[in-house]
């Protein structure tokens, strides 16, 4: 991981997109020496976004098997079909 200035960064934005998207660099971003942000290739945030939905799944399957009492909108659907 490679950690530039705000600065530099403007300078060289067109050479980091290519090092992000080309070489898979992952590049942050420092303003005032704290890390701001941060420029990574496509591949990487669709891994990251595949990651958090798997998280998110996990913590609802978790919560639907710890809550008894759970109705899903597909039951609540077929029930007010039902009336």
């Amino acid at each position: 991981m490679t950690v530039i200035s705000a600065t530099e960064a403007r300078a060289n934005f067109q050479e980091l997109i290519s090092r992000a998207e080309y070489k898979g660099e992952r590049i942050v971003i420092e303003r005032h020496g704290k890390a701001a942000v941060a420029i990574i290739s496509l591949d990487d945030l669709k891994l990251l976004e595949a990651m958090e939905d798997a998280i998110d799944s996990q913590t609802l399957r978790r919560a639907i098997s710890e809550n008894h009492s759970f109705t899903t909108l597909d039951a609540i659907s077929a029930k007010r079909g039902n009336e």
